[in-house]
């Protein structure tokens, strides 16, 4: 390995002028994320024009510090209004808003924020040192296995039941259900609806900010007048020796999941978010805490979609291939750039390569400098009265549902999720099952109709696959030790009120 040639290669990365830029983008990314409605991708979209005159050092460097600093971003507001900023986010809602309502709000951004950092960083290294090695078996996954890595996906829904898992299924069933509104993708045939807003299926920003903000807002109009605030607690920009003790083991394991996860083209932060939720409570010591507001759950969901940003790179770089819609667009910077991403990038352009690496090491390290400075002023916002607090959240969950396409029928639709998620939960129903069921139903349905047209409709055919083998494998331990577990919780949950406790 030639060292001399890899420190020229990122010496460009350290440059002051490059690294303003990527602690502008990240900044910039911090404030995309945390604004429900506006995601990494529109902002990485929005920017490549004004890049095109720079290096690609440059270029590059900025729009990962969105990217990186918009996955992280994403966490705040989740924790402190209970809307995911960005989808990857949604798992954070899980026990990091808990968290927030308990005036622990500061002491959950932080965690939230070492836990990003260090995923991302694992992340990154992984992308550095693995790439070659992840791409290839990222080249493995045809419709068959698409479909598996769903139905393992799916199979979380479970662990995200809460008390009842028969109401967990009930939600999840109703989100694969609307999960087929809109056009089929293969026949071309109009389905329950023929709404234009509906065309392409379910409008999933608006259903997000539908499901977490409006029905939040919904619940708290009745008592706004009466209702005070919440004091957070804010002891420090990073958590404390023993939290970060606690939640070490639940990062290392979610960053190597969601590195993973992301390497696979198609899926994403979110899924990798939910797996690792899963995943940390299945092995937890207590896992009847999990919902309720405990560091492991935010780190779980936190390390797995900051990891996968460093795996979302990997097929692009080394395959052509963009791993999630990020990466897309970045795709579309480096060809604007004269840069043809694939395997010839590590043969002619080496030197770009571990410039990038360096870019990505950089962007993490940025957004953690910068949430650092900010988390204390982001924790504030909880301590507002709630009769100025509910009515901010309106406006901007409005606004966001507007903004992805300059559209009112999404307003409209939010609304009418809004109504839905509050109904749902004054009866104690999950919303966390609908979003993955959103998330992860179309994945399920085109690639098995994809799988049953190449093998003839022969469907044991899926089982001589291993990684299709594997996959259920996981699928079906993760629904019997869920399953197991969750009556564990119950009876001891039942123990506890009988004895007081």
């Amino acid at each position: 390995m030639d060292f001399g040639f890899i420190l020229s290669s990122i010496e460009p990365v350290l440059m002051p002028s490059n690294l303003l830029l990527i602690f502008l983008g990240a900044l910039g990314g911090i404030l995309i994320g945390s604004i429900p409605g506006l995601t990494s991708t529109m902002g990485i979209a929005l920017l490549i024009p004004f890049t095109y005159g720079l290096e690609i050092t440059n270029s590059v460097g900025m729009l990962l510090g969105i990217f990186c600093g918009a996955m992280y971003g994403g966490s705040i507001a989740a924790i402190l209004i209970r809307t995911p900023g960005t989808p990857a986010a949604a798992a954070t809602v899980l026990d990091g808003y808990p968290m927030g309502q308990k005036g622990e709000a500061g002491r959950a951004l932080a965690v939230a924020l070492f836990s990003s950092f260090a995923g991302g960083i694992i992340g990154a290294s992984l992308m550095s040192f693995l790439s070659p090695v992840i791409s290839k078996m990222a080249l493995k996954f045809g419709p068959a296995e698409f479909f598996t890595l769903a139905v393992f996906g799916l199979s979380v829904i479970i662990s995200i039941s809460g008390k009842s898992i028969t109401k967990g299924l009930i939600t999840a069933f109703f989100g694969l259900l609307i999960a087929t509104v809109g056009m089929d993708k293969q026949s071309g045939y109009m389905r329950f609806t023929r709404a234009l807003g509906l065309m392409e299926g379910i409008p999933f920003i608006p259903a997000l900010i539908g499901l977490f903000a409006l029905s939040e807002v919904f619940s708290n109009i009745e008592n706004i007048l009466s209702s005070g605030k919440v004091t957070a607690k804010i002891s420090g920009a990073l958590p404390s020796w023993s939290d970060i003790k606690r939640i070490f083991t639940t990062i290392v394991k979610g960053a190597g999941i969601g590195a993973f996860i992301g390497a696979v083209p198609g899926a994403g932060g979110d899924i990798a978010a939910f797996v690792s939720y899963s995943e940390a409570k299945r092995v937890a010591k207590h896992p009847e805490l999990f919902g309720s507001g405990v560091p492991e759950g935010i780190a779980a969901a936190e390390s797995a979609n900051n990891g996968c940003t460093g795996g979302a790179m990997i097929p692009m770089l080394a395959l052509g291939v963009p791993g999630d819609s990020n990466t897309a667009v970045l795709m579309g910077a480096f060809i604007l750039q004269g840069f043809q991403p694939g395997p010839m990038m590590y043969v002619e352009h080496l030197d770009v390569v571990y410039a990038v690496f360096a870019s990505m090491i950089m962007a993490n390290i940025a957004f953690l400098i910068v949430g650092m400075a900010g988390v204390k002023i982001f924790a504030k916002v909880i301590s507002l009265e709630r009769k100025f607090l509910i009515p901010a959240i309106l406006v901007l969950s409005l606004v966001g549902a507007y903004a992805i396409n300059r559209n009112m029928f999404d307003v409209y639709f939010a609304i009418a999720m809004g109504v839905i998620g509050y109904l749902l939960q004054k009866y104690e129903f999950p919303l966390s099952p609908i979003l993955l069921a959103l998330i992860l139903g179309p994945l399920c349905e085109v690639n098995l109709r994809r799988f049953m047209q190449i093998d003839n409709g022969e469907f044991w055919r899926i089982f001589t696959k291993p990684i299709c083998v594997v996959f259920l494998i996981l699928a079906l331990a993760s629904m019997v030790t869920a399953v197991i577990q969750q009556r564990k919780i119950n009876r001891l949950t039942g123990e506890a009120g009988g004895s007081g406790n």
